[in-house]
């Protein structure tokens, strides 16, 4: 049965309408009057999203939404950021475990194939397990310098507001070698404990006292950093679609003990934990701060709507469950779901996340005593814009605000069209998706490109300047090098010829090695 939607939920028929104005139409004074540069040029706090996770894992860093808009700062070579670079990275890279199930079984599987993927399957996992637990990813970093990329994977407000280092190293288990359920023990300790400094004298600093520590280093100015990045909030809701499960935050929502068995905050708590946010960010020395809303988790494929939508004009399918259950399969009261008010109470629940966020940003660039230079950049909009079922293929869905968003001419021209359905293959070539990578949650990386060229945007509004590697001033528009993301995307251009269209082979990934719950139970 449905818990009851909270009081405080504001149940709206119409889609929040995004700000467009990263300055919210006020004008600030900038604060600073040194002509002194700040020493750091970019740092960023969040989540999975900003820590660079994709297809279960987090790996290639260097291609994450803060790394790419270094690299085009002309700064890549100064911007330190956690690296992770062993069997996919952590917990699970499914697009790798793919990869070697169609090398040991071929572009398809037949019923004799299966025992052979499933022992493969499970030694690679053991073999992920091994290196992370007992192998060389095992040792402690205990890092010195302080990463300008502070975000971990599966943290929401309350643990960017307590964990550090030391919590991290407490908390880590002795891992047991499990053949039957391998998974890497407390892996997201693992993986902030190469994000967070853990040396004695900093090992309680946490993401905002680390950033905080950043801003202090001014060099003679007034600013020790000229663009901080805030994104957080999205696993305030996103367990909702992980798990199919709303449970509504509650007593003990605001401590690590007892916040793990809720999957989406009430907007009273959510503001609560996001006050404490902005006391910590006004506590850091940055010219600029840009503040990302959080974005509409129910758009996500992992979580398909099946059956038609609930009325015309609606945004909300029926029921939301797995994509690889068609809506022939789908049947209520067997398969794991969500239905259309909870989905709308989410999305409602995440509107009011984002006014409160809004305001943040509006009352700081309005404080007549102590005006900040504080940006909004709306990536739920951004999110709304991309969203193919809920609006690109049902006009009557539309909101009179909405209007697709306009890819970047390097990726217009991909073909078939980049979408936000789940991914797959014809065996050869990507036939669908794009946007999205392999775990149905998490941006590929010509899509962390387009993040990036928004949050470039913003920062030009700010005036903050992009060079060459060599020093030269880069002229408007400054333009993300997508062809590079293009050649590095391994997804949109050679995708795991296992994933078809029917998304079988995920479905059986999921149901006989667990992938979805052991590489996003950090959202659960």
């Amino acid at each position: 049965m449905a818990e009851k939607i909270p009081r405080d939920v504001k149940i709206t028929s119409e889609a929040r309408k995004p700000e467009w104005d990263p300055t919210l139409g006020e004008k600030v004074t900038p604060r600073w009057k040194s002509k002194h540069k700040p020493t750091h040029r970019l740092v960023t706090i969040g989540d999975s999203l900003t820590h660079g996770f994709q297809s279960g894992s987090v790996f290639h860093t260097d291609i994450s939404y803060p790394a790419i808009i270094a690299y085009e700062l002309g700064w890549l070579g100064q911007f330190r950021y956690p690296t992770y670079d062993g069997f996919g990275g952590l917990p699970l890279n499914i697009e790798l475990l793919l990869r070697e199930l169609e090398r040991s079984s071929g572009r398809t599987m037949d019923w004799w194939d299966v025992p052979l993927a499933l022992y493969r399957g499970r030694q690679f996992m053991d073999q992920v397990e091994d290196y992370w637990e007992r192998g060389p990813g095992s040792s402690d970093p205990s890092l010195t310098a302080i990463m300008h990329n502070l975000s971990v994977y599966g943290w929401d407000l309350r643990d960017a507001l307590e964990v550090n280092a030391a919590s991290c190293r407490t908390n880590l288990k002795q891992p047991k070698d499990d053949w039957l359920k391998q998974a890497v023990e407390n892996s997201s300790e693992r993986a902030a404990l190469r994000v967070y400094p853990a040396t004695d004298a900093n090992a309680n600093m946490t993401l905002f006292d680390a950033a905080a520590a950043l801003g202090n280093e001014t060099n003679g100015g007034d600013a020790g950093i000229e663009t901080l990045v805030v994104f957080l909030g999205a696993n305030n809701a996103l367990g909702s679609v992980v798990s199919l499960n709303v449970a509504w935050s509650d007593t003990g929502y605001d401590h690590l003990d007892t916040k793990g068995k809720y999957t989406v905050w009430r907007p009273d708590h959510f503001k609560s934990e996001l006050a404490q946010v902005e006391a910590e960010i006004r506590k850091i020395k940055a010219r600029h701060v840009i503040w990302c809303t959080v974005p509409h988790v129910t758009i996500v494929p992992l979580a398909r709507g099946v059956h038609t939508k609930i009325a015309p004009k609606s945004r909300y399918y029926r029921y939301y469950t797995r994509p690889w259950i068609t809506d022939d399969q789908f049947d209520p009261t067997r398969d794991p779901h969500i239905t259309a008010d909870e989905a709308r109470a989410v999305d409602c629940a995440i509107d009011q996340y984002n006014d409160a966020i809004t305001d943040v940003v509006r009352a700081a660039r309005t404080d007549k005593n102590d005006p900040r230079d504080w940006y909004l950049f709306d990536t739920a909009g951004l999110l709304d814009r991309l969203a193919q079922r809920r609006y690109i293929e049902d006009p009557l869905a539309q909101p009179s605000w909405w209007k697709p968003y306009a890819l970047p001419a390097e990726l217009g021209a991909c073909t078939p069209p980049l979408n936000s359905k789940f991914i797959s293959s014809d065996g050869s070539h990507r036939d669908a998706g794009g946007l999205f990578s392999l775990d149905g949650v998490h941006p590929t990386t010509v899509a962390y490109g387009i993040l990036a060229q928004e949050l470039i945007n913003v920062m030009r509004i700010a005036g903050v300047e992009f060079r060459t590697p060599n020093g030269d001033l880069r002229p408007d528009p400054v333009l993300v090098d997508f062809n590079r993301l293009i050649r590095r995307d391994t997804l949109i251009n050679t995708p795991p010829a296992v994933v078809d269209s029917s998304l079988s082979i995920i479905s059986w990934a999921d149901e006989a090695l667990d992938v979805i719950r052991r590489t996003l139970t950090f959202a659960v």
